[in-house]
């Protein structure tokens, strides 16, 4: 699967966003070392800390179906161009990376927008 077959399955994920608070959908879709692909939308809470964020949200639907390793992540929000995922997800998303790295998607006027992980989380947190 392509980065551009990855960003239009966020950009689909992102129209079921819940965020009656932010106002601020987002939709990410996983490529996992499988091959396999999982999508996730951001929902928001009345109690703001319980609001899962949709890289997460996509993250733990690949694992609970079993994968371990993951080679990209795009991230789509129709509010945003080049919308790269929070601290949280960051950190998360590396945890899970493949041995060749991960790469992070995002869509901007001129096009797809390639971020290794590491270069979004320079010396990650790892036991």
């Amino acid at each position: 699967m392509n980065y551009e077959e990855l960003i239009k399955l966020a950009e689909e994920a992102s129209k079921n966003a819940y965020v009656p608070y932010s106002k601020f959908p987002v939709g990410a879709c996983i490529l996992a070392e499988s091959g396999r692909v999982y999508t996730g939308c951001n929902f928001e809470n009345a109690s703001y800390g319980l609001t899962i964020c949709a890289e997460r949200n996509a993250v733990g639907t690949a694992i609970a179906n079993g994968e371990r390793k993951i080679k990209a992540a795009a991230i789509f929000s129709p509010n945003m161009q080049n919308c790269t995922p929070c601290g949280a997800c960051r950190q998360v998303l590396d945890e899970f990376k493949s041995d060749d790295g991960l790469d992070i998607i995002t869509l901007c006027d001129d096009g797809i927008r390639v971020h290794p992980i590491s270069e979004l989380l320079p010396e990650g947190f790892v036991l």
